[in-house]
């Protein structure tokens, strides 16, 4: 057992004060010193049919004990981190000099924990965490012996317990919920509603697979198998076999499926059933602890779209929550966030719009304090100079105000009587034509060329020079039918990696010509039924196209982040005057 002690920076002492102003006082002297103590512990626990080590630290404010006790705040990394992670570590330390107790642990498969990577499963990881609350409670001890009796209580082995972290970090906090209702509150941060959406999407037919989001999946897959290479010691609990080394295996299954570029319908029904149950999607009915879900704008592999799903299924439900539309997310600002914004790294909660609504939140579901926790719904605006005033707040989500429609000249317009006959053909190659992003390039550090597409390989509808700012935020959603013979002849295939895929997205073009692809996103589609019209979401934005700017909406034939089309297949749209495509913006003010 190591026992270490540390003063937290100043911004954070000097924050405490008015932090732990609450009705079960943690007493002046924890307020005053800021201080806490790190203790390393072991658990061994049963999660999955498996016995499993689970390394963890505990943070504990000084002066908290069985006769002064404090709430606390469990927590654990991101995908390939560990405890020891600075922003995981970060979490400790910030709630710590808050007066929490924290309790910062290595999930399953990372760091020096255990078991095998089985992608936040309730039944696996969820109950592991479980277990660790158990310990919160008092009702078991650590390896070494070491008891909590220093958090409180709202009943016998009942803690006073919420969770909060980021990425996978995000995921274990509502699969814990779902199967331990001693949660009192989670603050997930750019997490997944469901993973066949976030691997394999298809904006436009749940029912029917998408096109693989390659590049994501098989660089986090490779991130989890190399383990044996970069710790030879491994903990032989964390072996699998030759074939799948260090995750479970319906994981190394789903991953071989996907690469396999096949999607007959026996086998992917499968496929899609496991990435549903080990997704919040499939459980989210069994969650009632309130929920504060942030969400990263900037995020290609768990876009706006995910925390979106997850909120309105808990609001219907009847479990209190709320939804932050944040800066950064996987694709950009993780490590360098704008100026502002929430740094986990750098534990600033009391100096970001963020920190300040997750201390609020736990303020009031953990310190049970007359908080006010914000508004229902919040978004970061990066077209506004002042960090203080970046954030907007709206009582529900924005609604789809503006509609356009696909005329066949190629313009988009604001009248279906404004629409002109006509047809546009594109055809896929049998290599990507065009690129919205290189997934990981944010997180290796290196530059990624801009977005473009290849001329014959995309078609484009765009807008008049607007004449005032227009403000998008939510998830714009097209209304499309298409004419592809080829593909009409393969929809009744038992394998629909036959059927039509292409890509929807929106582009901002300046005034000298200059056109960004909004956060690098897009909307892969394989069309369920090319003989009807399908309708596409696309991830949520929050932009502002200035005066001047036009809006082209994109269709394209392919994307080299993702699978595409597999043969070539033409695509014409046909537009008429009452018959043409319809793209539906939620704008602000209408």
């Amino acid at each position: 057992m190591s026992r270490r002690v540390f003063r937290t920076r100043a911004p954070l002492a000097l924050a405490l004060g008015a932090a732990l102003a609450a009705p079960q006082a943690l007493t002046a002297p924890v307020a005053a010193a800021g201080r806490y103590s790190v203790t390393a512990l072991k658990f061994t626990v049963q999660a999955g049919g498996r016995s499993c080590t689970v390394d963890a630290d505990l943070y504990r404010p000084a002066g908290v004990d069985s006769a002064h006790r404090a709430p606390a705040v469990l927590a654990t990394n991101g995908f390939g981190g560990s405890k020891s992670e600075n922003s995981t570590a970060g979490i400790g330390k910030a709630f710590a000099s808050r007066g929490y107790v924290s309790l910062i642990y290595s999930g399953l498969g990372f760091g020096n924990s255990g078991c095998l990577i089985s992608l936040d499963d309730p039944g696996i990881d969820g109950t592991a965490a479980s277990r660790l609350i158990d310990f919160l409670g008092g009702k078991r001890a650590a390896d070494d012996g070491t008891r909590a009796d220093f958090v409180t209580l709202d009943g016998t082995g009942d803690p006073r317990v919420g969770m909060v972290g980021g990425s996978y970090g995000g995921a274990i906090q509502l699969a814990t919920a779902a199967v331990d209702h001693r949660v009192d509150a989670l603050v997930p941060l750019n997490t997944w509603n469901n993973l066949a959406y976030a691997l394999d999407p298809n904006n436009a037919d749940g029912t029917v697979p998408g096109a693989f989001k390659w590049q994501w999946t098989n660089g986090f897959y490779l991130m989890g198998e190399r383990q044996l290479l970069a710790q030879p010691n491994l903990d032989p609990s964390r072996i699998n076999s030759l074939t799948c080394l260090h995750f479970v295996t319906k994981v190394c299954a789903t991953i071989r499926a996907l690469n396999s570029g096949s999607y007959r319908a026996g086998p992917t029904a499968e496929l899609l059933a496991y990435l549903h149950s080990v997704s919040p999607a499939s459980y989210l009915n069994r969650v009632e602890a309130p929920t504060l879900l942030v969400q990263g704008q900037v995020d290609s592999l768990f876009n706006l779209n995910e925390a979106t799903a997850t909120y309105r299924t808990l609001k219907a439900q009847g479990t209190p929550a709320k939804m932050i539309w944040q800066s950064w997310g996987h694709s950009g600002g993780v490590t360098d966030p704008a100026d502002g914004e929430l740094n986990l790294i750098q534990g600033d909660l009391d100096r970001s719009y963020v920190g300040r609504r997750i201390l609020s939140w736990f303020d009031r579901y953990l310190r049970r304090q007359h908080t006010d926790t914000g508004p229902a719904v919040a978004y970061y605006r990066d077209w506004i100079t002042d960090p203080g005033h970046r954030y907007a707040t709206a009582d529900r989500l924005p609604a789809l105000g503006r509609t356009l429609y696909l005329s066949g000249d190629g313009k988009l317009v604001d009248n279906s009587t404004k629409v002109a006959r006509g047809s546009r053909t594109y055809a896929n190659r049998l290599t990507p034509t065009s690129h919205s992003e290189s997934s990981l390039a944010a997180i290796a550090g290196v530059q990624d060329p801009a977005p473009f597409d290849t001329e014959g390989t995309y078609l484009g509808w765009t807008g008049e020079p607007l004449t005032r700012t227009v403000d998008v935020v939510g998830a714009p959603r097209a209304t499309l039918r298409v004419v592809s013979p080829q593909a009409a002849r393969s929809r009744h295939s038992d394998n629909a990696a036959d059927r039509l895929v292409l890509f929807a997205k929106l582009y901002d073009i300046a005034p000298d010509g200059t056109k960004t692809l909004v956060h690098r996103l897009v909307a892969p589609v394989r069309v369920p039924d090319v003989t009807r019209s399908f309708t596409v979401t696309l991830p949520g934005i929050v932009h502002r196209y200035q005066k001047g700017h036009r809006l082209q909406f994109v269709i394209a034939a392919s994307d080299d982040a993702y699978f595409g089309n597999r043969g070539i297949k033409r695509v014409t749209v046909v537009s008429a005057p009452g018959d043409a495509g319809v793209l539906e913006l939620p704008v602000l003010g209408g």
